[in-house]
């Protein structure tokens, strides 16, 4: 006889120790996923890229960037990306009554953590997970190689379109004449 499967749901989430803010839960497909509060260069390069979307974003007025938001995809999958930028239509009925996305946002962006479990979480278990749920664009920034990898929706699942480097210029489809150089982002 087989013991059947534990699946975490964002109910059981509610029961969580609050610690502070020193650990992250998520929860993909069921499985439970606890990180500790990234390095402070992560934190920074969050903050640079979402000074940037923030400066676009009120130029534009087309939506805004929120910094580590909770993501509710499903009873089974509930997750804080490093930060999002959601356009206004989307922000105008995405949000439950606690201020969590119950829609995707258009664009994600994670930044690595140390380790190869958090390493393959947002390379390999997120990834797949955005693009079952329709973002449109997905960065994964490594600040220790000075790197994004952006990813777009192609059909029906995000696709790799770039690895932009310190030389690169960070330009998105979804963001009309959004333009940022890449090394900056990684400094301070």
């Amino acid at each position: 006889m087989v013991a059947p499967t534990l699946r975490w749901t964002t109910r059981d989430l509610t029961a969580m120790p609050d610690d502070g803010g020193w650990k992250r839960y998520e929860i993909i497909d069921g499985e439970l996923y606890v990180t500790r509060a990234p390095h402070i260069c992560h934190q920074n390069v969050s903050g640079n890229l979402q000074f940037e979307l923030e400066s676009w974003s009120r130029q534009t007025k087309l939506g805004k960037p929120v910094s580590t938001p909770g993501v509710i995809f499903s009873p089974y999958e509930a997750v804080i990306p490093d930060l999002v930028w959601v356009s206004n239509t989307r922000l105008e009925n995405g949000l439950d009554e606690s201020g969590h996305f119950i829609v995707a946002p258009e664009l994600v962006i994670e930044v690595l953590s140390a380790g190869p479990q958090n390493i393959q979480r947002d390379t390999e278990i997120k990834l797949k997970l955005y693009s079952r749920y329709g973002v449109q664009e997905y960065w994964i920034v490594n600040w220790r190689l000075k790197t994004i990898e952006v990813y777009r929706r192609v059909a029906a699942q995000l696709e790799r379109a770039a690895t932009l480097g310190v030389g690169d210029l960070l330009t998105s489809p979804l963001l009309p004449e959004f333009a940022v150089a890449i090394a900056p982002l990684f400094e301070g």
